[in-house]
């Protein structure tokens, strides 16, 4: 059974209720899944896990939160290694530019980077579901 963090920055609400549904995606394809702040998770935890999934929205002009996520996501960038990454988040404007640079970053940072995810504003039925795949697929990985 593969072990999975999906963690996570939220201003509006939107990208938790993408991590809760990613978390119940990896459970239900088998995996032991949690969904944790990213005020609560450091680059120590990260040898506890098989796969990591990392959740933020857009912030200003299409870029990751600068205070809380990407301190710790910077750093999560070097201890992560091979294992497998996910990515998602939420955004209320632009066309998902901030995820694209994201993606972009998190590869040539030399991750392992096995799907990308974004939801325009809170997510729908149909971006609930692919959050549940995010999470199988991840699992699977």
């Amino acid at each position: 059974m593969s072990k999975i963090a999906v963690v996570y920055w939220t201003g509006t609400g939107n990208t938790e209720e993408m991590a809760k549904a990613i978390a119940q995606g990896a459970c239900d394809a088998g995996a032991e899944a949690k969904a944790v702040l990213v005020s609560d998770f450091s680059t120590d935890e990260v040898g506890d896990y098989d796969a990591v999934a990392f959740g933020c929205p857009a912030m200003g002009a299409e870029e990751l939160e600068s205070d809380e996520f990407e301190p710790v996501w910077e750093a999560c960038k070097g201890v992560l290694g091979q294992k497998p990454v996910a990515l998602f988040g939420s955004y209320g404007w632009g066309g998902g530019e901030w995820m694209d640079s994201w993606k972009e970053d998190a590869e040539a940072a030399g991750l392992t980077v096995v799907d990308s995810l974004i939801a325009n504003e809170a997510p729908d039925d149909e971006a609930v579901e692919a959050c549940g795949a995010l999470g199988r697929k991840l699992a699977e990985a």
